[in-house]
């Protein structure tokens, strides 16, 4: 985490810190929009930091969501047909890429391309239950900690790029493919963290009063290619300042939810 910088013109910030089910084209070319259905789930855990408190099972509603982030490639599209604002690392060598997920934009950004394609951001809810699944996991493909061919993170101490993996930032958002979900959605854990539509706050039922930045900021879920093992939890939680649009190692996805 940290401030936000000054001044962003030359410097690059971060967010510090499988089979598959039916799938549905969607309304983004090459991004399927893969179906989670519904039924009981465990949300929160009670072992790890407090924020992450109660742990607790509810009743999911069915949803569907996007296979992978939202690319460069598609994130230009949205620009180009409505004018909206550029990604802040459009066009750079490597973030840039056209199959790099897009880094470099804040969550009215994200929340804007969604909505355009008549999808939603993903709540915290929802983003859990794709990342952890039915069966309450520790990580998407199952309970083996994280490695070189499941995830593109960082280096064992936050908050240090690692190319160990083979990328030393971003990697293509149809990558690790080993460390799919259940459902057969990608990097849910790494690669970039990922903007929901919550306002960040304790959980219900979470004794442990007040949150720095509850009520302001927004969650990310999911850490990112510079996220040390602790990050990469399927509870884990960061609250971060919605307006902030400069860092390099953070996108989103959509869903889209039963009425």
């Amino acid at each position: 985490m940290g401030d936000r910088p000054k001044t962003v013109t030359a410097a690059i910030a971060l967010f510090m810190t499988a089979g598959a089910l039916a799938a549905d084209a969607g309304p983004i070319p090459g991004n399927p929009l893969i179906e989670i259905p519904a039924g009981p789930f465990v949300f929160g855990r009670d072992d790890g930091p407090e924020n992450e408190r109660p742990r607790r099972v509810v009743e999911g509603q069915s949803f569907q969501i996007n296979r992978t982030e939202i690319t460069n490639r598609q994130y230009a599209r949205f620009v180009e047909a409505t004018g909206h604002r550029p990604a802040f690392y459009a066009g750079h060598p490597v973030l840039g890429l056209d199959d790099r997920p897009v880094v470099g934009v804040s969550w009215a950004d994200a929340d804007a391309f969604c909505r355009h394609h008549r999808l939603t951001l993903p709540s915290e809810r929802q983003y859990e239950r794709a990342a952890r699944g039915a069966a309450a996991l520790a990580f998407p493909w199952g309970a083996a900690p994280p490695d070189d061919m499941r995830v593109n993170a960082g280096a064992e101490d936050c908050c240090a790029a690692d190319a160990r993996d083979g990328y030393p930032m971003t990697a293509p958002a149809d990558s690790f493919e080993s460390g799919a979900s259940a459902e057969g959605v990608l990097h849910l854990v790494g690669n970039v963290w990922e903007w929901t539509s919550d306002v960040y706050a304790p959980y219900e039922g979470n004794r442990g009063g007040t949150q720095p930045g509850a009520g302001t900021f927004r969650v990310l879920r999911g850490g990112s290619w510079n996220s040390d093992p602790s990050h990469l939890a399927t509870t884990y939680r960061l609250a971060y300042d919605p307006d902030f649009r400069f860092s390099a190692n953070g996108g989103f996805r959509c869903v889209r939810s039963e009425p």
